[in-house]
């Protein structure tokens, strides 16, 4: 078990507030609304188990021609059906904590829980994204092995206009379905220096939005980039909105807190 300990922190000479320093990380691409709340998820997040299945009625088959009206009763119409869809879904069972001894909030004259607690919700963020962009990039992965990479354009140099443009429209017609794409920084440095990147205010004129091929463009260092060798591999998605779907439990004790006066022979 971790806790903090006066190893972990800075006793100040005299008395002085300690500062904060945040880490760069982003989570542009989670906050960007690929990932929204469904409230069947959350219903069946609190069923138990390790997975759960989602059961959904497919679509009318178009192809099925309709039936051409005669006035002979022995021809019977054959009544046509409708099909099933099963999905699975895992339940991640997470949880995180912290401690600190009073000793040191005592030497140092600052309070580290009172900081835990203020990142506490961007700690979460930041895990999320790491499940989000890990799935979607088991999604891929599957795409490959499963449907031959019909979903998937690669580009042999780098960044290439002609892989979004052919990655795109393995959508076919429902390419307009396409709301964004969310690309590393070492792509987006490409688009820039290709011309590629548009600039586009927002609806108050304040910030201008960037965008490719009329697609809002989510710069994002939290995807896959890997270097062999010197060359560089970066993956970049492109996603309509809510592509991920994901659901909150109620667990019985959302949050504790515990203190143990011993501790710290006596310290706490």
């Amino acid at each position: 078990m971790a806790t903090t300990q006066l190893s972990n922190a800075v006793i100040p000479a005299v008395y002085a507030s300690y500062g904060a320093i945040d880490s760069p990380e982003r989570t542009a691409f989670y906050e960007s609304g690929i990932m929204v709340r469904n409230a069947l998820l959350d219903q069946k997040a609190n069923t138990g188990g390790k997975t759960i299945e989602l059961p959904y009625w497919g679509d009318l088959d178009a192809t099925r021609e309709p039936n051409a009206s005669n006035d002979d009763p022995a021809d019977l119409a054959a009544p046509g059906n409708i099909g099933s869809i099963l999905m699975s879904a895992r339940i991640q069972y997470l949880n995180q904590s912290y401690s600190a001894m009073d000793l040191v909030q005592e030497l140092a004259g600052s309070d580290p829980m009172q900081r835990i607690r203020n990142r506490f919700g961007t700690y979460w963020s930041r895990q999320y994204q790491r499940r989000l962009i890990a799935s979607a990039v088991g999604v891929l992965a599957d795409n490959v092995a499963s449907n031959g990479g019909d979903m998937l354009a690669t580009a042999a140099a780098g960044y290439s206009r002609a892989a979004f443009v052919a990655a795109a429209y393995t959508m076919g017609d429902r390419v307009e379905d396409i709301q964004a794409i969310a690309v590393h920084s070492f792509t987006m440095q490409q688009m820039v220096d290709n011309d590629d990147i548009a600039y586009i205010p927002d609806s108050r004129g304040q910030l201008t939005i960037p965008t490719f091929m009329g697609k809002r463009v989510i710069m994002d260092d939290g995807l896959p980039l890997t270097n062999a060798s010197g060359v560089f591999t970066a993956t970049s998605i492109l996603f309509g909105a809510g592509a991920f779907g994901w659901g909150e439990g109620s667990p019985a004790v959302p949050v504790e807190i515990e203190r143990n006066a011993r501790a710290g022979n006596g310290g706490g």
